[in-house]
């Protein structure tokens, strides 16, 4: 596992990627049951490398969320991942929705697919988001249970019908970041409001329908206020030549197919506009760990205050406790 990178004063633009195939989003299932999934010619190792390859041209870390069922038949992309200083995340392990499990096939479902991953890259695997990010407040304990650090499943765009609100969480150690009971921590997806009006700007297919400059305003935006950027795609988003199907349902095909050709070159002048704010791309649990230090550093620092021989060292400490992850 890369060590943790050092924690500055530059805002931070956290990476996360879900790594599975054109024909396992649940918009499609009708189309492609589980059981069927192996009679599908897999293009998932593909699509990920021109994220890596992208990744690797400037040395940016960032996450990968990725379905067991994907590791088990692609291993050597998974290490690949590990050894290119990549987190690797776990998505589950079919892509089947946390609110469609009882919570004993909930905690099944990831501790398979977490023994996948630990098993492929000999690390330990602390961070778990849930497919079309549904996952049931209840269920944030069994993750916690199960040896998690950290979910990163929480997309507050109250509109969409599969994302599940995840409420009380309590008060944020920074705008997105929410202490959770055990120990574990929510890292949410940002959504800019205006009065009512909700816009989801953390990517997806909200990255392809947006205009480009539009979202890089929106993103601009958000890193300014915030002072960190999370961000996700799909690998398959990276994939423009997978095969058309018929989609059933109003608007699901126009969401799965619509300006895959663009994700690459908007993804390059979202990262050079990054460059040219300062930001700093980040693993999810090394900003989680950059965020859980600076919250600690008060602390610390009211401990010291009380001994005078520590004076002396106040502003040092703080100054480097209280810098943003990178």
């Amino acid at each position: 596992m890369s060590a943790p990178q050092r924690i500055s004063r530059s805002p931070s633009c956290v990476l996360t990627f879900d790594v599975e195939d054109w024909f396992q989003v649940e918009n499609l299932r009708s189309l492609f049951p589980c059981g069927d999934w192996d009679r599908v010619p897999r293009r998932v190792a593909a699509a990920t490398r021109t994220v890596l390859e992208l990744l690797g041209e400037d040395r940016r870390p960032a996450t990968f969320f990725v379905l067991g069922w994907v590791a088990e038949r692609e291993p050597a992309l998974i290490r690949e991942i590990a050894d290119r200083g990549h987190e690797v995340a776990a998505h589950g392990f079919g892509h089947v929705l946390p609110t469609q499990l009882t919570a004993a096939e909930f905690r099944d479902d990831i501790l398979r697919a977490r023994k996948v991953l630990e098993d492929l890259t000999g690390q330990r695997v602390s961070g778990y988001r849930a497919p079309s990010f549904s996952l049931p407040g209840d269920y944030l304990g069994i993750l916690g249970e199960c040896g998690f650090s950290y979910d990163s499943s929480l997309h507050p765009f109250s509109l969409h019908d599969r994302y599940a609100p995840l409420d009380g969480l309590g008060v944020p150690l920074r705008p997105g970041v929410f202490p959770i009971d055990g120990g574990m921590m929510e890292l949410a997806l940002p959504v800019e409001r205006w009065w009512r009006v909700e816009l989801p700007i953390s990517g997806g297919g909200y990255f392809r329908l947006y205009p480009g400059q539009l979202f890089r305003r929106l993103a601009r935006r958000a890193i300014r206020r915030d002072g960190h950027y999370v961000m996700y795609l799909h690998s398959w988003e990276f994939d423009p030549e997978f095969p058309r199907v018929r989609v059933p349902g109003f608007g699901y095909g126009f969401r799965h197919y619509n300006n895959l050709k663009r994700t690459l070159p908007r993804m390059r002048r979202l990262l050079a506009m990054m460059d040219r704010l300062g930001a700093t791309c980040a693993r999810a649990d090394h900003f989680l760990e950059g965020v859980r230090r600076s919250a600690a550093a008060p602390a610390r620092m009211d401990t010291q205050a009380q001994t005078p021989e520590h004076a002396d060292g106040l502003a040092v400490s703080a100054r480097l406790d209280d810098r943003g992850p990178s």
